[in-house]
């Protein structure tokens, strides 16, 4: 699912707002997602499951085309763990 079609869903549930405000509204809960996120924050919702920021350290690494050592720096990645509803709902 892509985000225009999470809104045409919300919209087609909820005809009593108007298709901006719905864009609006989604935006909003993404946006504070990644903020929080960017501040080192976990965001939890029950039952579906928990992003996190994990952190990679730095290493060396092979360039796949020259074969020679790079080094990578540390790096901050998203991370996400299913909730036991998803995990069950999808492991029947």
């Amino acid at each position: 699912m892509t985000k225009s079609e999470l809104i045409e869903k919300i919209a087609a549930k909820n005809p009593h707002l108007l298709h901006k405000d719905v864009e609006r509204i989604v935006a909003v809960f993404f946006d504070s997602i990644v903020n929080a996120l960017a501040n080192g924050d976990r965001v939890e919702f029950r039952g579906f499951g928990a992003f996190s920021v994990r952190t990679r350290a730095p290493r060396m690494a092979k360039n796949p085309r020259t074969g020679k050592p790079v080094k990578v720096e540390q790096r901050n990645i998203p991370h996400f763990k299913t909730g036991k509803q998803l995990f069950e709902l999808l492991n029947k």
